[in-house]
């Protein structure tokens, strides 16, 4: 895989509902591992053995604490309500969304702790101590910080570097990655491209690797700027015979770096792939991207190396030619060795490390290469560097550690990558260049980046620490003002990010404001920005804003602080690679956060400030001599617009029209931020004791039969309550990450409760609250500062079955219950404003005009229409239906659902019984939610298209400068509980066909294991359509893609319903114009092929292995159990209970062949049912694209 340049961290001016076809839930924000790459997003070069992984490649965590991986970019480190689709995410400042776990000690004085939550002005402003010498500080400021205890490091005979970090996280597996100094940066002019080949050719060439998968194994590689790394995720024992996986791991990856096969059938089959990932990748927003590195990096290679190469020269490429590029760059001195996870025998590590790789190579007669410190993993290619070019040093010196190495002929270059950059430091002698416009007809919306490249600092001493904190509260001020402010006042910008992070692929830090709007309103939106930053770089923070934001980071770093043990592997390997990158020094969680106390006492407000103002002064002194000059400035704008009443008409804009804009925006005067009350509570005390005196609240019977107030399931440790007022409460107590937990309302209805007369009325609606942000007396900036304070993450989003609202909250100082206040107040006291309706609307006008505009975007939509009879509810809403909407029919079709016995609550974390049902009673027994009347809900009938039809193929067209393909395949499934179309309950049909007989050879494999009927089980559709979407996955990557060779990438995916009796298939491929009417005759074939080709038990044996690890793996987190609580006492879902949370890993190993058969039958594949929508971009495409209305 290449990675894909993105170096702007641009967000989409418009919400993002996700792709129509798809379903597939998105967790909180706050509950998934490091974010997409503000840089970059990898596409793996094997999407069937692992998801697409987002990698940061300037993700240096500012703090070091992993896994951390936090960029100084202030939309990160604040509470906020975010600008996405129904999502109310008040966000505090950990908000880099990492999994948390525990660390296995009790609570006590021993713990890392903060003796105050609040920073006194008294502490803030002293100069750290007044008995403390000046020179002292500075003597402190100096040290260097600690290095993480249990990281080994060394270096065999041949060169070759390894890490090794023992981890317990996920229990009896471990991570090693493989990372080849050579990426595109290291092509020559006719080699474009030839190390993602590389890559592609010997990871999927490998016979090692694919006999590992067989284990349970997973693996994938990508290409970037400056490495190459080939990564396998594997268990420690195989799970038969106990034996070692290590060896095989580590020659799996001895192979696959060091000895791969160039056969001219593989180098084919690769050069196929990746012809088809070029065009795959080649979207809009990936060319954007590409403009922003070009510009950025204008001066150097990395400006035009992008990893993907040139199609020209793809074509070309021989196995020699391929070959003699590895052998110029693939030797162990250019590599490096990661290992992490449960190796406890660490001196036995090291002697397999040496047995498979110490002789690998013999040493290369090659001319030498300059050498670095063996451990400093190119700790020394950030070191300042002048326009001049590189300094002396960093080529001419040797570290002593390396002389007691025995000398090898090659060794890495000293500097990676090897470019010189152009520096935006004050005084600097450059011309300034004149904004850069790129422009083109598939642009919807208007933004601009403003680039600052300065040397990376590598964080190396306290001092280096204390100066990352500064920024960073600085920086949260900066972004919370604007978009706050703003907000609520309709601002003229979309959103407004200020990000300032370190790149390892790039060498450089990069700070970049980056502003988006709606066409027309471009020249106030960067006004309003500009405004902002010279307002913040003049005045400053205030005192209420360092000591706000200090407080929540010491919280933060604490929490961290005591999961010391719990990382998940693969996110500290991600952690110290990049860190070595940087040159920055690697601390555990406890070290970071001990050096975060010392230093946070010696920071000033003073310093805070002037800190601030040099980041900000690139933008704040545009125009001035000798102030710094931007690297870059790039604004990216479509090439028509639509005008209300007019229509479509050319949109015009000048490089000088940019920078008077800028230029206007900085001389508008400026005024101090005033300090504003934050509260410490949204529900007094007082306010509680008369709330539960008027409602007295309890705990009411599960059951109408019976008197059962509580039940606890002693194997699963949930728990399941109910309120007087009908809410229904499902809770667990876990131990995985560490005073911590997450909470998930979920209340029936979703879109499908829309009709014809108010489609969009519930997303609209969910939106509208989100944009809105208030609740009670309390404003938007209020309520999300009580946020910052608290810890508190929250969204609110809505599907098409139910409105979801999700916590995460830190346990600390009363953050449950301030959690819980918050959820209270949503739900007595929201508050509807008009602007935020009109926002709300104006936001999804903006998304569906830019829909044909997107090949993939306009393609999903055109097929869901067709197959779902033109219902809008799963689509977005049009202009016409958006038109319709009122803010009280927004505000009715929202409220209405939140109905008492219509609503669950589910809570997961590490609190005890105690402070959870006191929590339940005082704020969700208090709910006013009137009990539903039991009439059966009122949903429109939802319906397939019938046959015959001419829309059950078709095709979109889209004018492109750039030829492009695209497909999807879809058809009806059950849902997740056995119930297809016209409420048809499956289980009657397996019963009447079969007998109700026992699946045969039920226990055949399960040596010794109860007993269980597969066939009569609740979870029988969803257990069995998960197994087969494995499997057709797995089939459809070796017949579509490795046989034919007519796409690089292809998918199976489900969509199940839980309450709505339907679900979907979607096949989705990408492909050329020339291959794809071939590519989706491929896919029926393996869709329909099941039959012909019958599945066996290899194939079965595999799925099971897949999903039952990540089952595992996932049990381990938080997020996770609150997915396998929810619908546990949904009266909608009467097929959930807790046997299926019980009983989910036998039901998977019980299933058999027969059974996958079972389920196949119910999934339609025939002419009759079968939906296909092929979507196809270029010049001269014939054929302008159909409506999407």
């Amino acid at each position: 895989m290449a990675s894909f340049p993105s170096p702007s961290g641009r967000r989409a001016a418009s919400p993002r509902p996700g792709n129509p076809v798809s379903r597939r839930r998105r967790g909180p924000a706050l509950l998934i591992l490091p974010r997409a790459s503000r840089r970059f997003v990898r596409s793996p070069v094997l999407r069937r053995f692992a998801p697409v992984r987002s990698r940061r490649s300037g993700q240096p965590p500012p703090l070091h604490l992993p896994p951390r991986h936090i960029v100084l970019r202030a939309e990160e480190t604040d509470a906020r309500v975010r600008f996405g689709v129904g999502d109310w995410e008040c966000r505090g400042l950990n908000g880099a969304k990492v999994r948390r776990c525990h660390i296995l000690h009790a609570v006590g004085p021993d713990e890392p702790h903060v003796a105050s939550p609040t920073w006194s002005e008294t502490t803030l402003d002293k100069p750290f101590d007044q008995a403390i010498e000046k020179e002292e500080l500075e003597g402190f400021l100096n040290t260097p910080l600690p290095s993480h205890p249990k990281l080994v490091r060394g270096q065999l005979k041949n060169g070759l570097r390894y890490l090794i970090l023992p981890n317990k996280v996920p229990a009896n597996r471990f991570e090693a990655h493989m990372e080849v100094h050579v990426g595109s940066i290291d092509e020559e002019e006719d080699e474009q491209g030839i190390a993602h080949m590389i890559e592609h050719v010997a990871f999927l060439g490998s016979k090692k690797r694919e006999k590992l998968l067989g284990t349970g194994a997973r693996s994938n590689a990508y290409t970037d700027f400056h490495h190459t790394v080939f990564h396998i995720h594997s268990q420690t024992k195989t799970k038969e015979y106990g034996e070692d996986l290590l060896p095989s791991v580590l020659d799996a990856l001895n192979e696959i770096a060091f000895h791969p096969k160039f056969s001219s059938s593989r180098v084919e089959k690769e050069r196929r792939a990746i012809l088809s990932e070029l065009q795959m990748m080649n979207t809009i927003e990936y060319r954007v991207d590409c403009q922003l590195l070009q510009h950025l990096h204008s001066e150097n290679k990395l400006g035009e190396r992008f990893p993907i190469g040139l199609e020209e020269q793809i074509h070309k490429w021989d196995p020699d030619k391929i070959r003699r590029f590895h052998e110029r760059w693939y030797y162990p001195a250019n590599a490096t060795l990661y290992l992490v996870g449960e190796i406890d025998d660490i001196p036995r590590a090291i002697r397999e490390i040496e047995a498979v790789f110490e002789h690998t190579l013999p040493e290369s007669e090659a001319a030498p290469m300059s050498t670095a410190s063996p451990f400093g993993a190119m700790a020394s290619f950030f070191a300042p560097k002048l326009p001049g070019g590189l300094a002396a040093s960093l080529t001419g010196e040797r570290s002593p550690a390396i002389d007691k190495i025995k000398p090898v002929k090659r060794e890495r270059q000293a500097v990676r990558p090897p470019v010189e950059h152009k520096w935006s430091l004050p005084g600097v002698a450059q011309d300034a260049k004149p904004p850069a416009i790129f422009q083109h007809e598939l642009i919807q919306s208007f933004s601009i980046n403003m680039f600052c490249k300065i040397p990376v600092s590598q964080v190396q001493a306290y001092k280096d620490l204390r100066s990352v904190l500064m920024k960073r509260i600085f920086l949260s001020a900066l972004h919370f003002r604007i978009n706050t402010r703003y907000k609520s006042s309709n601002p003229p910008f979309t959103s407004v990010e200020l990000d300032h992070s370190d790149s390892g692929r790039e060498g450089c830090t990069v700070t970049t404001l980056t502003v988006t709007a709606e066409p027309q309103n471009w020249s106030s939106a960067i006004k309003v920005a500009v405004h902002e930053v010279r307002r913040l770089k003049e005045f400053g923070v205030t005192m209420g804003e360092m000591t706000r934001y200090m407080d929540a980071l010491i919280k933060d770093s604490e929490q961290l602080a005591m999961m010391i043990d719990s990382v998940p592997s693969v996110d500290n390997l991600d952690f110290i690679m990049e860190s070595d990158a940087l040159g920055h020094t690697v601390m555990d969680q406890l070290q970071g956060h001990e050096s975060l106390l010392a230093v946070a006492e010696t920071v000033t407000l003073e310093e805070v400030n002037a800190v601030g103002a040099e980041v900000l002064g690139f933008i704040s002194d545009y125009g001035k001599p000798k102030s710094p000059l931007p690297a870059a400035i790039v604004a990216c704008v479509p090439k028509k617009v639509h005008i209300d009443g007019v229509g479509e008409t050319d949109f015009e804009i000048h490089p000088e029209e940019i920078t008077d804009s800028i230029k206007a925006g900085l001389e508008e005067p400026i005024y101090p931020e005033p300090e504003l009350e934050v509260p410490k509570e949204l529900i007094t005390r007082s306010q509680l004791e008369d709330l539960k005196l008027q409602h007295k609240p309890s705990f009411a019977s599960l059951s109408k039969e019976e008197n059962v107030v509580k039940i606890f399931d002693s194997e699963t440790g949930i728990a399941q309550r109910r309120l007087s007022n009908g809410i229904s409460i499902n809770y667990k107590i876990t131990q995985n990450e560490a005073r911590v937990g997450v909470m998930r309302l979920i209340v029936g209805g979703g879109r499908a409760r829309e009709d014809s007369e108010s489609k969009g009325s519930v997303i609209v609606g969910v939106r509208t609250l989100s944009e809105g942000g208030c609740v009670g007396n309390f404003s938007r900036e209020q309520v999300e500062l009580f946020c910052v304070n608290n810890l508190i993450n929250c969204s609110l989003e809505s599907n098409e079955e139910f409105i979801f609202m999700e916590f995460r909250f830190a346990l600390r100082d009363n953050g449950m219950r301030a959690a819980f206040q918050l959820l209270h107040m949503v739900l007595e006291h929201n508050v509807w404003l008009e602007d935020a309706f009109d926002r709300a609307t104006q936001l999804y006008l903006s998304y569906y005009r830019s829909i044909p505009k997107s090949l993939e975007r306009s393609t999903a939509h055109k097929l869901m229409l067709a197959m779902l009879n033109h219902d809008e509810r799963f689509v977005e809403p049009s202009p016409h239906s958006l038109q319709k909407l009122t803010l009280q029919s927004v505000k009715d079709a929202v409220m209405n659902q939140f109905v008492g016995d219509n609503m669950e609550v589910s809570i997961v974390g590490d609190f005890t019984e105690e402070e959870v049902e006191s929590c339940v009673l005082d704020y969700l027994g208090t709910v006013s939610a009137a009990k539903s009347s039991k009439t059966e809900e009122h949903i429109e009938k939802i319906s397939f298209q019938p046959f015959p039809s001419d829309l059950h193929f078709q095709q979109v067209y889209i004018k492109d400068t750039d030829e492009r393909a695209c497909a999807y395949i879809a058809g009806p499934a059950p849902n997740r509980w056995g119930f297809a179309t016209e409420g048809n309950d499956l289980f009657n049909v397996i019963r009447s066909s079969n007998g109700n007989e026992v699946s045969e050879s039920v226990n055949s494999d399960l040596m010794g294991r109860r007993h269980i009927d597969v066939r009569s089980h609740s979870l029988f559709f969803g257990i069995t359509l998960s197994l087969l979407a494995e499997i057709i996955n797995s089939r459809l990557f070796t017949t579509v893609r490795d046989s034919m060779g007519l796409t690089y990438d292809v998918s199976f995916e489900l969509n199940l319903f839980d309450k709505l009796d339907l679900g979907w298939y979607v096949i989705a491929v990408t492909s050329t114009p020339s291959k794809v009417h071939k590519a989706v005759d491929a896919c029926k074939g393996v869709l329909r092929g099941l039959h012909s080709n019958r599945i066996v038990e290899r194939e079965l044996d595999r799925a099971k292995r897949t999903l039952l690890m990540k089952h595992e793996a996932e049990t381990k987190t938080n997020a996770y159990w609150l997915g396998l609580l929810a619908h546990l006492q949904s009266s909608s879902v009467p097929r959930k209970e807790i046997s299926c949370i019980k009983e989910l890993t036998m039901l998977y190993e019980s299933a058999t062949i027969e059974d996958l058969y079972l389920a196949y039958e119910h999934l339609k594949v025939d002419d009759a049912s079968l939906f296909a929508c092929i979507g196809i971009a270029g010049a001269e495409s014939g054929e302008d694209m159909n409506g999407t209305d």
